[in-house]
C-alpha cells in the first residue's frame, strides 16, 4: 500500500478521527495523553491498537 497517496490520506484523516474521540472520552487526563502520544507517534498501528483498546472500550 503507497502511504504517500490515498493510503497515507486516508490514514491521516482516520488519526485525526481517533484523536478527537481521545479528547471527548471520559478517560482520565493522563490515560488520553498516552492514547493522543501512540495515536501521533504510530499512526497506523497505534491507530489500530485505539480501535480495540482505546479508552472507553470494554475489556475482552
Amino acid at each position: 500500500m503507497d502511504l504517500t497517496g490515498i493510503g497515507g490520506l486516508i490514514i491521516l484523516i482516520a488519526d485525526i478521527y481517533a484523536i478527537v474521540m481521545i479528547l471527548q472520552s471520559s478517560a482520565k487526563s493522563i490515560e488520553k495523553l498516552i492514547w493522543f502520544l501512540v495515536v501521533i507517534l504510530l499512526p497506523l498501528i497505534g491507530l489500530i491498537i485505539w480501535y480495540f483498546a482505546g479508552p472507553g472500550k470494554k475489556p475482552f
